[in-house]
């Protein structure tokens, strides 16, 4: 009988400092959770929605004290969406591919995954600081930055970066910044720096902000895009950005993936701080994605090991999870 065997929460130390409007992380938690059925352990991974109230302690909690069937579809009515759902999720994927000795993405009924080229996030800082992290991330191989804006002194920033890495793809995200401000006037000024996307220019739960804004570039929801149940408030943006610590898991990720899809949204799939054994399920939604940003893993100071290769800008497919061995 599969059953929790663990849920703790381990400290993972940031490579210098990971910035954005709201604030600075130096070190991120997350809470690892693995499952058993006497013979097979299945492990998944989830970092807390801080924003949203969250801990990690509080999602190890509620893991332990998870008493329902232990299967993907009681989840998603007996637990709410989260980073516990999300870890727990992942786990039970985990031990049914090894289970039945094949990988997830088979299970799923998905294409076998490729290499994915994902964004490398510019933290938010003075432009001088910008453009010297996008040349390095450039220097490395990463063709997408995405730049962390703050909603003051943004166009110097993009400049800035933009001078760095003049031929990387650049996309920025607002991180609910511009709400008071002329959101089409700032997508048109960066537009003209060669952005192609804007992630969350404002609060969420004020999505009619946007009503009536025509914006030169995609406009794409995060924080106001948790799982399908979000998708009816969400038509005056183009684009949701999918995490599967939002969605609560893999499972709702490639349902939610499936429906914008069908409602003819844009997809971006994204990821909070945390290491590849979190980062790898991730990757089986980013396949086909428009926008792909699983730095996740590559902003910490060190990765689990067998963690998700990166070569020239490219996520390769690993073995840490999912694989059915």
């Amino acid at each position: 009988m599969t059953h929790i065997i663990s849920a703790t929460v381990e400290r993972w130390p940031v490579a210098g400092a990971f910035i954005i409007s709201r604030g600075a992380k130096t070190w991120v938690d997350v809470v690892m959770c693995e499952v058993g059925d006497g013979e097979h352990i299945g492990r998944g991974e989830g970092t807390a929605i801080y924003y949203e109230g969250e801990t990690a302690e509080g999602c190890a909690a509620a893991i332990s004290a998870y008493d329902g069937p232990l299967n993907r579809e009681a989840l998603l009515h007996r637990m709410p969406r989260g980073a516990a759902r999300n870890a727990l999720d992942c786990a039970l994927w985990d031990l049914e591919a090894k289970q039945a000795g094949l990988p997830v993405w088979q299970l799923a009924g998905l294409q076998a995954p490729v290499p994915l080229p994902t964004a490398f996030t510019i933290s938010l800082n003075e432009p001088a600081q910008m453009e010297a992290d996008a040349r390095a991330a450039a220097a490395k191989g990463f063709a997408l930055l995405k730049c962390k804006l703050t909603g003051d002194g943004d166009r110097a920033r993009i400049a800035a970066v933009r001078a760095g890495s003049p031929s990387a793809r650049l996309i920025v995200d607002a991180n609910e910044s511009w709400h008071d401000l002329d959101v089409a006037a700032e997508a048109r000024a960066l537009a003209e720096l060669g952005v192609e996307m804007v992630e969350q220019p404002i609060l969420h739960g004020r999505e009619e902000r946007l009503r009536g804004v025509k914006s030169q570039l995609p406009l794409c929801a995060d924080e106001s895009c948790h799982t399908r149940a979000d998708l009816d408030r969400l038509g005056d943006f183009d684009a949701v950005n999918i995490k599967l610590d939002k969605a609560g898991g893999l499972t709702e990720a490639l349902a939610l993936a499936q429906e914008a899809r069908a409602r003819n949204f844009r997809v971006m799939v994204g990821c909070m701080l945390g290491t590849s054994l979190g980062i790898a399920p991730a990757a089986l939604v980013a396949q086909g994605a428009d926008w792909i940003d699983l730095d996740g893993a590559l902003l910490l100071a060190r990765d689990r090991d067998g963690g998700l290769p990166l070569k020239d800008g490219l996520l390769h497919p690993g073995t840490l999870w999912g694989m059915g061995q």
